[in-house]
């Protein structure tokens, strides 16, 4: 008999658990606006239903287009480019440097 799945991330609870509480979102989490071109950073926050895969912890993105209240970010992992749909709640905006 086959082991049942535990899911998107059993088994790795531990290691998301500091991002996964719905206490730390507050109302500005969801009402943050990104311009198409601007670097964000991808970490997983609060739901988990709607989070990012977790290999995305922490990879840095650049905003390409929107998709209702979620943004389109373009990836790179290792040599290809990933394209990845991403609720405003799970992006950081990342600062340039002058």
């Amino acid at each position: 008999m086959a082991k049942r799945s535990l899911g998107l991330i059993g088994s790795r609870s531990r290691n998301l658990s500091r991002h996964h509480k719905p206490s730390d979102l507050a109302v500005k989490d969801f009402i943050k606006q990104f311009n198409i071109g601007d670097k964000v950073a991808i970490i997983p926050k609060g739901n988990v239903k709607d989070a990012p895969h977790p290999r995305y912890k922490g990879k840095i993105g650049t905003v390409t287009g929107k998709r209702g209240q979620a943004y389109i970010v373009k990836v790179r992992d290792f040599n290809a480019e990933k394209v990845l749909i991403v609720p405003n709640r799970h992006l950081e905006k990342i600062a340039k440097k002058e």
